[in-house]
């Protein structure tokens, strides 16, 4: 797909990669980016140099009735970027109760799904067009401090891979990118070293300009963790498995 000159529509655009994701949209020339995020007075300073191309979207993608406003406002988007996640880094065992597990499969999982299914019709009348899914190399390997994270990621990732069966028809390019910590306030839980999400957000719109419709693993660092992953999964899940959440 030829980003110049495309619309997108930016989930979580508010900060970390989904901050750079607009950036880097802007510097390879879209048309327009919705600039989605839930509480749009947070995107105060990414809009303060008054760019047109910038169009801020209330966007809560757990909230059905704001999911389908979106898809009617945006419906010339022809990129959709699947960026919003959360994450609570606790055990399954450990966490006071599944609160956060529910939240984490209602923004990671069901997030991508509703949002997607909503722009599946808006996609399809642009001839198609892409989409991408932040997922995480946790969608490939569990770590226990992060555990219901982790089964979000891995939901997501078998979305991703449904999705990009049932859209083909369509000529929908999907891109499901896989990246370890990245320097977010997210990422900021996990350990250094930590990539930058320029090199994420980079590899990501390079596969879309590719026309690649796969997986993709992000940045040198994922990269090196993957090679282990397929050399020897067991052995890296059992070292990410000494990683045990610190009970309170």
């Amino acid at each position: 797909m030829e980003i110049s000159n495309s619309v997108a529509l930016v989930t979580g655009a508010n900060r970390g990669i989904g901050r750079e994701f607009v950036a880097e949209l802007l510097n390879r020339g879209v048309a327009k980016i919705y600039v989605a995020s839930r509480d749009t007075a947070s995107l105060k300073d990414l809009l303060k140099d008054g760019d047109s191309r910038l169009v801020a979207l209330p966007l809560d993608v757990t909230d059905p009735d704001q999911v389908a406003a979106a898809a009617k406002i945006a419906a010339d988007v022809t990129l959709l970027i699947n960026n919003a996640g959360y994450a609570a880094f606790q055990g399954a065992i450990a966490a006071p109760d599944t609160d956060d597990a529910r939240r984490e499969m209602e923004v990671n999982y069901f997030g991508t799904l509703s949002l997607t299914r909503a722009f599946a019709p808006v996609l399809a009348e642009a001839g198609g067009g892409a989409l991408i899914n932040m997922l995480s190399m946790l969608a490939l390997v569990s770590l226990p401090m992060a555990a219901t994270y982790s089964a979000s990621k891995a939901a997501s990732l078998s979305l991703t891979r449904s999705l990009r069966a049932e859209l083909g028809a369509q000529g929908t390019q999907v891109v499901g990118v896989l990246a370890v910590q990245t320097e977010t306030n997210m990422g900021a839980k996990l350990p250094e070293p930590r990539m930058t999400p320029q090199e994420v957000v980079a590899d990501a719109l390079d596969a879309i300009q590719a026309g690649t419709n796969d997986e993709i693993i992000a940045g040198n660092q994922t990269r090196a963790i993957h090679e282990a992953f397929v050399a020897d999964p067991k052995g890296l899940q059992a070292k990410m498995s000494t990683r045990l959440p610190q009970r309170t």
